[in-house]
């Protein structure tokens, strides 16, 4: 698939099924979100992949992070279950690094676009993703679990598998909705 292609034609998956990525084109994914817009070369970023155990175990926190924030009994089952929807969920992490020339949004814009390389990589070797966020990527007990510090945001949760259906196209948008021109 070629680039322009690619991203014209983006879209998320929400139903993804075995098999996740693996091997050669996990790597390709890996490297494509390090290869993100990264200004003084910090690399702010860190990523926690998720498989197999891996899921149960982010359930598991989802889960006490619903019974600590007095969740409904339905909101604690359902956040057990959330990892589970995909058969890999990439935690996409912002890592601060204090800089003179680099602030905080900008850092956390890399990670981001990190994250939106890993989707793009995916999607040009067959599989899709889905980019979430949600209550959990703004829990204290969330991040504390997964050994962030106070400065470090997560950006997203990339969901990661094999396409369930074919996405819906996308509606078609008017760029002159959304940019001016400065002559």
């Amino acid at each position: 698939m070629d680039a322009l292609t690619l991203l014209l034609n983006r879209s998320s998956q929400p139903r993804l099924n075995a098999p996740a990525p693996s091997g050669e084109a996990l790597e390709n994914i890996m490297q494509a979100a390090l290869r993100a817009p990264d200004h003084a070369c910090l690399t702010p970023w860190r990523f926690i992949v998720c498989q197999d155990k891996g899921l149960n175990k982010l359930g598991a926190l989802y889960e006490q992070s619903a019974i600590e924030n007095e969740k409904s009994q339905k909101e604690i089952e359902r956040a057990v279950q959330l990892p589970l929807r995909a058969p890999m969920v990439v935690v996409a992490i912002a890592k601060y690094v204090e800089h003179e020339k680099v602030p905080r949004v900008e850092q956390i814009a890399s990670a981001s676009c990190a994250v939106v390389a890993m989707q793009m990589a995916a999607v040009a070797q067959g599989f899709n993703g889905m980019w979430r966020t949600g209550s959990y990527a703004q829990c204290d007990i969330v991040k504390q679990g997964l050994g962030l510090t106070e400065d470090d945001e997560i950006v997203g949760f990339l969901y990661l598998g094999t396409p369930a259906f074919e996405p819906a196209p996308k509606p078609e948008r008017n760029s002159a909705d959304y940019f001016e021109f400065w002559d």
